[in-house]
C-alpha cells in the first residue's frame, strides 16, 4: 500500500479503537482506583459514636447544667465533649450556664481544637448575662497558647464591654495579654512596635484602678529593654516600691543589669549587681554574663574574673561567648600569658570539659600566638 504524502510510516495501518474496549478500559481504570482509600478530611469529627452513646447512657432523664459538668469532667475526648454539649442544647427546658461552658471549652483548649472552640465562644458572647472573669481569662490563655492573639483581643474587648461587672478585665487578664504581646523573639523592632500597646494597655489598667503586681510590672521593665528603652525601664524599676507598693525581685535586677550592659552603662550595672546581693538574690546566669562581657570591654579585668569565678562558685552556667571575649580582650591588651594561664586555671578546676578548653586554646594560639606578656 502506498502512504500518502507527508504521512507518518507508523499511521497508515491505524484504526480506532472500538467502543466495546473503550468501555472495558473505563470499568478496569474505575475498579482499580476505587480500591484505594480515599484520604480522609483533616478537619472530619473524629467523633467515638459508641462511647458518645455510653456517656449519654449516664446522663439522668431531666439533667441540668451541673448534671452535665459531672459527665464532662471525666471525658478526655474532646469530640465527645463537645457532641454531648450540643447534644444538650437540643434538649427542652435545657439551659448551659457557666460552669458547662468552662468545662467544654477547657477541654477543646487542651486539644487546641480552636474553630470548634470558636463556635462557643461565640455562644457566649451571644448571651449578655452569661459569663465570668475566670471563663473569660481562660477564653485568653488558650488563645494566647495557640499564638491567636487576635481572638485573645476580641475576648477582652467583649470583658471591657461587659454589662456584668464581675466579667470586667482582672489583673491576670492583663498579664496574659502583656505575655502574649512582648513574646514576639528578639527583633527590636517588632519588640518597640508591641511595646506601644503594652504601655497603652498598662494605662488602662492603670486608670481602671486596679493595681499592677510583681509580673506585669516585671513585663513591662522586660519589655522596655527589649524595646532598648532603658530610661523607661529604670523609671518602672524606681517606681515599683513607692508607687506600685511592690517590691522588685531578682527578675527585676536581672533584666536591668542585662539592659544596662548591653548598652555599655556599666557603672550603673554594677550598682545594681551590688544592690541585688545586698539583699540577698543571686543573678541568673543571663546577668552574669552580660556583666562580666560588658567589664571585660571596658577593659576591667581583674573585676571580670572575679565575678567569673563567683559565678561558678553560684553554679551559673558560662556561655562560650563570654569566656572567649574575657581572653580574646585579656590577649588583645598585651596579656597573652596571663590569658593561658586564666585558661589553664579553668582547666585544672574542671570548669571547662575538654572540648571546650582545646577550642578556646586553639582560639588564641590562632588570634595571638603563644607568646608571653608582651
Amino acid at each position: 500500500m502506498r502512504l500518502a504524502k507527508n504521512s507518518h510510516p507508523f499511521m497508515y495501518n491505524y484504526k480506532p479503537l472500538s467502543e466495546n474496549f473503550v468501555n472495558a478500559l473505563g470499568i478496569m481504570y474505575r475498579r482499580y482506583y476505587s480500591s484505594y482509600p480515599r484520604k480522609k478530611n483533616l478537619r472530619e469529627n473524629r467523633l467515638n459514636v459508641t462511647r458518645f452513646n455510653n456517656v449519654v447512657s449516664q446522663l439522668p432523664p431531666r439533667f441540668n447544667a451541673e448534671d452535665l459538668c459531672g459527665v464532662l469532667y471525666f471525658q478526655d475526648d474532646p469530640y465527645v465533649c463537645l457532641e454531648l454539649f450540643n447534644y444538650a442544647s437540643q434538649q427542652p427546658r435545657f439551659r448551659h450556664e457557666v460552669p458547662s461552658y468552662y468545662m467544654v471549652i477547657k477541654k477543646l483548649g487542651r486539644a487546641k481544637l480552636y474553630d470548634e472552640m470558636d463556635g462557643i465562644v461565640k455562644q457566649v458572647f451571644a448571651i449578655p448575662t452569661i459569663g465570668s472573669v475566670a471563663l473569660f481569662n481562660m477564653m485568653i490563655c488558650f488563645y494566647v497558647k495557640g499564638r491567636k492573639l487576635t481572638r485573645a483581643v476580641n475576648v477582652f474587648r467583649h470583658m471591657r464591654k461587659s454589662a456584668v461587672l464581675g466579667c470586667r478585665p482582672s489583673i491576670r487578664t492583663y498579664n496574659l495579654l502583656f505575655g502574649s504581646l512582648l513574646s514576639k523573639g528578639s527583633n527590636t523592632y517588632i519588640n518597640r512596635m508591641y511595646m506601644e500597646t503594652v504601655r497603652c494597655l498598662f494605662k488602662q489598667m492603670v486608670d481602671d484602678g486596679i493595681e499592677p503586681d510583681i509580673f506585669s510590672l516585671n513585663t513591662m521593665i522586660k519589655g522596655y529593654i527589649d524595646s532598648l528603652h532603658v530610661n523607661d525601664a529604670l523609671r518602672i524599676f524606681h517606681q515599683m516600691a513607692v508607687v506600685y507598693s511592690c517590691k522588685p525581685n531578682s527578675n527585676s535586677y536581672d533584666y536591668l543589669i542585662h539592659g544596662l550592659c548591653c548598652q555599655g552603662r556599666t557603672r550603673n550595672a554594677r550598682e545594681l549587681y551590688e544592690e541585688m546581693k545586698n539583699k540577698g538574690f543571686v543573678p541568673s546566669g543571663k546577668a552574669y554574663n552580660s556583666l562580666v562581657n560588658s567589664l571585660a570591654m571596658g577593659g576591667e579585668f581583674e573585676e571580670a574574673v572575679r565575678i567569673l569565678w563567683e559565678m561558678n562558685e553560684k553554679r551559673r552556667l558560662t556561655d562560650l561567648i563570654t569566656y572567649r571575649t574575657l581572653l580574646d580582650e585579656i590577649c588583645r591588651h598585651g596579656n597573652v600569658g596571663k590569658a593561658m594561664r586564666l585558661l589553664e586555671e579553668l582547666q585544672n578546676k574542671r570548669i571547662l570539659d575538654w572540648c571546650t578548653y582545646k577550642e578556646l586554646l586553639y582560639v588564641v594560639k590562632d588570634d595571638f600566638g603563644n607568646s608571653d606578656d608582651r
